[in-house]
Formats: structure tokens, C-alpha cells, sequence
């Protein structure tokens, strides 16, 4: 199965979301005030899987495998949001 432009879009700002969500949140930054306070710093690795395949509908239906072209930007993009490509297996 390839990943059209407009899904590959669509995961792109669901990556963006959440991020922006970790640093825009006041609980999150509460708490790293805190461990600062503590006398800690704080490194915060969080990872993200999204897994992609058809709706039961699809006309596609394709078992087993998908593919995914992503251009060299797209994987600038993924990797400064600390998504890893995964080569295929």
C-alpha cells in the first residue's frame, strides 16, 4: 500500500500536535518546575508509532506489507521530531 501526499500531510501535523501539546502544557511545565526545584534537570524522549492501513472498505485491500516513499524532506521533518524510519525488514 503507498501513503498518498495528503495522509502523509495528515501524520505529519498529528506529530506536530502532540508535541506541541507536550510544550504547551501548563501540567507538564509545572512538573518540570518542580524537579528543577528538586536540583534535577530534565531530558524527555517520547516516542511515537503511527501505523497506517486501509479501512476494511478499501477497495486497495492489500495483505502483508505497506510502503511508504518518503522524500528527503519528509525524514528531516520526522527525524526533528525525533520520529525513527525503521528500515524495512
Amino acid at each position: 500500500m503507498e501513503i498518498d501526499d495528503d495522509a502523509k500531510e495528515i501524520v505529519r501535523e498529528i506529530g506536530t500536535a502532540i508535541n506541541e501539546s507536550v510544550e504547551n502544557s501548563s501540567k507538564v511545565a509545572e512538573a518540570i518546575e518542580r524537579l528543577r526545584e528538586a536540583g534535577y534537570e530534565m531530558e524527555l524522549t517520547l516516542r511515537l508509532e503511527i501505523g497506517l492501513r486501509p479501512h476494511s472498505g478499501d477497495e486497495d485491500g492489500e495483505a502483508g506489507g505497506a510502503s511508504l516513499d518518503l522524500t528527503d524532506e519528509d525524514v528531516q521533518v520526522l527525524q526533528r521530531m525525533k520520529i525513527r524510519i525503521d528500515p524495512e525488514e
